[in-house]
This record gives C-alpha cells, sequence and structure tokens, in this order.
C-alpha cells in the first residue's frame, strides 16, 4: 500500500477536541450498538429528529459548538427530498424576477464556500439559457439579470457571465432548436452529490461528538410541565423502544414536518405546501455537450434543467403540488411525457424516446406556505418555528443555503438554555472542510498521486481516477479493501466502496448502497445489477450476513427497482 507524506490537517479548536473525547465512534455499521446505547443512557443538549442534509447540517453546527448531540434518522440518511433533488448547488437566477435578491445573494455565497470545504462533492459547472422569440424576457432583460447575478456572487463565480448570439449558440449546443433562437447567456454555477453531501456532514458531526443512528424512529413525546423533556424512539434493528433525552429537540424532516409535528405535540398548524419534483436520467453519450441547459417551460412559467453529471445526464424537474405521504412520491407517465416534451422541444435533433430513460426518480420538496398562487413561484426561503413546548421546527429552503439554515436553526434553540451555556457554546466552526481528507490540498495531492496508486494496485487510471475524485486522499485508506486482481477493475472499485459505506456512512442495505452511496441505480441502464454478487458478498463479509440474508437482500434491490420505475409498466 502507499504511504504518502500528506499534510496535516487543520487542528481542531478546544472545543472541537472536548467534544471528540466524548467519543472515538465513527458513523459506521459496527459502532451503531454504541451510539443507541449513547442515547439511551446519556442527556443530551440537542436531540435532533431527521437525517436529510438539514439535521446532518444542525448536528454539525452544534456539534462544533462543543454542543452535545444526537441526531436520529427514521430510514436510511438522505433518504427523502435530500438525494432526490436536481444535485444542483447555485443562487437561483430565476429567484431574481422576484426579488429575493437576500436569498441569491445568501445561496452565492454559499456556493462559494461550498467549493472550498466539499471539492469532491461539489463542482463547478456552466450553465446555457437560450431565449427564443416571444418568450417573456428578452436578451436586455436577461442580460441585466445576469450582471446581478454576477454582482450578487461578488463577482467571484468560477467564471462571469457570456453572451451568444443564435448562431455561436448553435454551434455550442448542435442539437439546439435554432427556429427562432435570438441568442443565449451562459452563466457558472455547480452540480454536487446531494446524497454523499449528507454522508460527509454527518461524518463531519460524529467527529466533533455527535452521536447519529439511522433506523430510529421518533414515536412520541414525554411532557414535563407542557414541555417535551424526551422523545420515545423505535430502533427499527433491535424492534426496541428507548428514551432519548435532551434539553432542547429540533425537527428537520422536511417534507414530514407537519405529520411528525402532528404526531408528536398532537396539536399543529401545518406550514408546509409540498411540492412533487420528477428527475430523468440518460446515458452522457445521448448529450454530447458539456454545459448544464437552462430551459423554459409552461409559457415561461417553470425552468427545466439538462444537468450533465459524472456518468449521467440530468433531466428536471417538475414542480407540481404534492398532498399525499412524501414516502409515497413515484414517477407517472404524465411526468416522463412532460419532460420528454419539454427536452425534445428543446433539442428535435436528439430524438428522444422513452428507451432512451436510463432511471427516473421524485422526491417531494419541503416548500413553506406562503399563499402564492402557484408552487413555482412559492418562495425557498426557510422557516425557523420554536413551539413553546421545546421543539423547534426547520422548514422550506434551499440546497445550496443549508449551512447557513442550519446555523439559523442553532442559534434560534440558544433560547432554551442559560445565558452560561449560551456563551459557552458561542459560533460554530462549520467553514472548514467537511473531510480534513478531502479539502482542496489533499484532492490536487491526490490527482498527483494516480499514478503511484496504480502502479500498486493494478488498477487502471480510469477507476482510480474515479475514486480520488470521490475520495480525495481518503482513497489511501480505501484501497486497504481492495479485493486483488482475481476480479475486474469495476468489480475492485464497488467492493472497495462497499466495504467503505458500512464503515464510514452506516451503510447496512444493498438498497441503500446502489442508491444513495453510489450512482448505479440512476447512471447505468443495468443499474449495477452485474456487480450484485461480490457487492453482496462485501456486505456479507463486513455485517456478517447469513447466506439467506445476504439472497434478501438481493431481492429487496430487484424489488426497489421494480417499484421506482413501475411507469415503465405499458
Amino acid at each position: 500500500m502507499i504511504s504518502l507524506n500528506l499534510p496535516r490537517p487543520k487542528r481542531p479548536t478546544d472545543e472541537q477536541k472536548a467534544a471528540m473525547k466524548n467519543t472515538g465512534l465513527r458513523l459506521s455499521v459496527h459502532d451503531r450498538p454504541k451510539m443507541i446505547s449513547k442515547m439511551k443512557s446519556e442527556e443530551f443538549d440537542l436531540a435532533i429528529i431527521g437525517g436529510g442534509i438539514t439535521g446532518a447540517g444542525v448536528a454539525r453546527d452544534a456539534a462544533s459548538r462543543g454542543m452535545k448531540v444526537a441526531l436520529i434518522e427514521g430510514e436510511d440518511f438522505a433518504v427523502g427530498t435530500s438525494s432526490r433533488s436536481s444535485k444542483l448547488i447555485h443562487g437561483g437566477i430565476r429567484y431574481l424576477e422576484n426579488y429575493e435578491f437576500h436569498l441569491v445573494f445568501e445561496a452565492l455565497s454559499e456556493r462559494a464556500l461550498l467549493f472550498d470545504i466539499a471539492p469532491t462533492l461539489v463542482h463547478p459547472l456552466r450553465f446555457v439559457l437560450p431565449l427564443y422569440n416571444g418568450q417573456r424576457v428578452g436578451m436586455f432583460m436577461m442580460g441585466l439579470g445576469m450582471w446581478a447575478y454576477d454582482a450578487l456572487s461578488l463577482f467571484e463565480a468560477p467564471e462571469p457571465h457570456e453572451k451568444l448570439s443564435a448562431r455561436e449558440s448553435v454551434a455550442r449546443l448542435p442539437l439546439l432548436q435554432p427556429e427562432g433562437l435570438k441568442g443565449s447567456y451562459v452563466y457558472s454555477d455547480a452540480y454536487m452529490d446531494d446524497d454523499r453531501l449528507v454522508h460527509e456532514t454527518l461524518r463531519s458531526a460524529v467527529s466533533l461528538g455527535a452521536t447519529v443512528a439511522n433506523r430510529v424512529k421518533a414515536v412520541d413525546a414525554i411532557f414535563s410541565d407542557g414541555k417535551v423533556t424526551a422523545m420515545v424512539a423505535h430502533d427499527k434493528v433491535s424492534n426496541e423502544k428507548f428514551q432519548i433525552k435532551a434539553k432542547h429537540f429540533v425537527s428537520t424532516v422536511g417534507p414530514w414536518t407537519d405529520s411528525v409535528a402532528v404526531d408528536l405535540l398532537k396539536t399543529w398548524k401545518k406550514v408546509l405546501r409540498p411540492s412533487k419534483g420528477v428527475h430523468l436520467t440518460f446515458n452522457r453519450s445521448r448529450f454530447d455537450v458539456k454545459d448544464a441547459i437552462v430551459m423554459a417551460a409552461d409559457n415561461d412559467k417553470r425552468i427545466v434543467f439538462g444537468i450533465p453529471r459524472h456518468e449521467m445526464f440530468i433531466i428536471g424537474t417538475t414542480d407540481t403540488d404534492f398532498k399525499g405521504d412524501p414516502k409515497d412520491v413515484s414517477v407517472t407517465k404524465d411526468d416522463v411525457d412532460y419532460l420528454l416534451g419539454v427536452a425534445g422541444h428543446y433539442f428535435p435533433g436528439a430524438n428522444l424516446t422513452k428507451a432512451d430513460i436510463v432511471a427516473s426518480y421524485a422526491g417531494v420538496r419541503p416548500l413553506v406556505d406562503d399563499g402564492s398562487e402557484t408552487e413555482s413561484k412559492t418562495s425557498r426561503e426557510h422557516l425557523i418555528y420554536t413551539d413553546e413546548r421545546n421543539m423547534t421546527f426547520v422548514a422550506g429552503g434551499k440546497y445550496t443555503t443549508y449551512r447557513r439554515m442550519a446555523l439559523d436553526a442553532v442559534e434560534a434553540t440558544l433560547d432554551a438554555f442559560t445565558v452560561e451555556d449560551r456563551v459557552r457554546f458561542g459560533r460554530p466552526q462549520t467553514e472548514v472542510p467537511l473531510n480534513p481528507l478531502a479539502s482542496v490540498d489533499r484532492l490536487a495531492t491526490a490527482r498527483r498521486n494516480i499514478e503511484q496508486y496504480c502502479v500498486a494496485t493494478g488498477l487502471p487510471a480510469t477507476t482510480v481516477s474515479l475514486l480520488v475524485e470521490r475520495h480525495a486522499s481518503e482513497v489511501d485508506q480505501i484501497l486497504r479493501f481492495d479485493p486483488g486482481p482475481s476480479f475486474s477493475a469495476d468489480e475492485r472499485m464497488w467492493t472497495m466502496e462497499a466495504k467503505h459505506a458500512v464503515r464510514e456512512t452506516m451503510c447496512d442495505a444493498l438498497v441503500d448502497f446502489f442508491s444513495r452511496r453510489v450512482p448505479l441505480v440512476l447512471s447505468r441502464a443495468d443499474h449495477g445489477l452485474p456487480f450484485v454478487e461480490c457487492i453482496s458478498k462485501a456486505f456479507q463479509e463486513e455485517i456478517g450476513w447469513s447466506e439467506q440474508e445476504r439472497l434478501r437482500q438481493i431481492q429487496a434491490l430487484h424489488d426497489y427497482l421494480k417499484s421506482e420505475f413501475a411507469w415503465r409498466e405499458g
């Protein structure tokens, strides 16, 4: 194994050191029993319900202040909206039309920070916005918007905007509809690995002392003098119920906010206007473009993106009111027809059909009901509400601003603490890399050592490069899981990823691995099934599954795929 002389990560603060002394635990399947034991026996400053990006952000923010934090997730981390986004980190150029300048400025500031603290997860991307005759916004007004967008980023975008003529636009995007095209603008934003951003944020929180467990659902609240003093939690793994005691409680359950509030507090006035968003994925070869495309739909009322991301091309999203249980959200034939229609209008030469679709996914946005006429006009501002019964609720917001949402949420909880505690908890330390092994410098170092890794392992450069881009210098540890040259390069890579997922992201199921740890389900027409044997055996070796359990997990994966893509039937 290669041993590299790499720069040491930033030293933690005294508060961070103190927090880390409380636990030598990792976000690991192997450490989950110890996490549960701590939840049963200790009292926490904050207990957080919900393991999506908002909950992960709140846990990291609070733990970095030296607060004693517990977080539970009823299913798998990022199982809901946090893994079903457009996978963009962006300021939201369309929000300028609603004069939401503060929201755009905040998002662009956070975008710049995420480039620094999560360089393996957030990547710069150029966006092309074509404009046609008859559209509500013309070239001049859009040009003003572009200058405003650059100004709100303090002119620190990866690249400034460009203006292209109709001919230049078609030269850049050969498949673009030329009829009626007036020209286009090109600007900078970013794409991300949304699910992995959750996992890395949770790993950071755990390294700072947070106690975290998945498959633990809050089922009831214990009250004393009208205040919640404990949550009754159900551990779905052991089928045991226990209490989690804390000084204050935080709900970060996204589209489940209203239902969880009713379940726990019994009386609650609903605050959400949930919105369904659907995306389709295609093979990158179907769109020979390096830029994302911004497409207007429904007479300019909505925006649909075409996004080149790693191994796939994503088209989405829809934006329609959703009234059911978010766990039941699904892609329908109408959703597919709608997105294919928008893409076909902009790229008639692509001749897209349903047969070209590799995968699809649907999610529910937890938008705050602000009385807007349509769902697409509903603001993406977040709401933080502290109920007098000792619970703080976080709803709405944009993925891009999750760190600021977390900061605001933790600040709101401080009213529940003494003056001494408020002073002690101070300010968060969340502007440092999520993973010290995956900082900008460490990523650059790992890239320089790709050839050495190839020589040491015999793996091809394409495989090693992919591992480096995903994990930076942590690849040095991941390569220790290499099963060896008797397996194919792909089998070796996915085996290493599987063992890392078990040990570092508390992944204990094949469905969760295929859909939220690696891009197999969304990016491959075969959804990674050719590798199910080697991956399932890696899980079996790590977790100790019986052969019967391994086969059950494989069947569960097949059932999931059939359910997720049910719209294909007929």
